[in-house]
This record gives structure tokens, sequence and C-alpha cells, in this order.
């Protein structure tokens, strides 16, 4: 996978900790996917936060 910038930035919210299934409880991506962020493409992000934040739904209920 090559780097491109992309449009779409970051969802971090600055609260990084990863909980026991590695995902953060800041922005509910996993370890895995906030390593590779940089290397992915627009679509790939919408789909990394749209997971995310049905995690976030189900770990939170104010997410």
């Amino acid at each position: 996978m090559a780097f491109t910038p992309g449009t779409i930035t970051s969802p971090c919210v600055s609260i990084c900790a990863l909980d026991k299934e590695d995902v953060c409880i800041g922005c509910y991506r996993t370890a895995k996917e906030i390593r590779d962020w940089l290397l992915m493409d627009d679509d790939e992000r919408l789909d990394v936060i749209m997971k995310a934040a049905e995690r976030g739904r189900k770990n939170n209920p104010f997410a």
C-alpha cells in the first residue's frame, strides 16, 4: 500500500487509550486501524469511521 494523503482527517479526539479488546476508548478505532490510517485511501477511511461509530454506539450510548 502506498502513501495517499486523502481528504478525510483522522477521527482522533486525543483520548488515546486502548481497552482490553485493543480498541481506542476515544475514537473507537482498533490499534491496527490507527496504525494503518495514513496508508488508507478515503474509501477505506470511511469504512473505518463507520465501523468505529458502530463500536462507539455499542460501548457508549452517548457516542
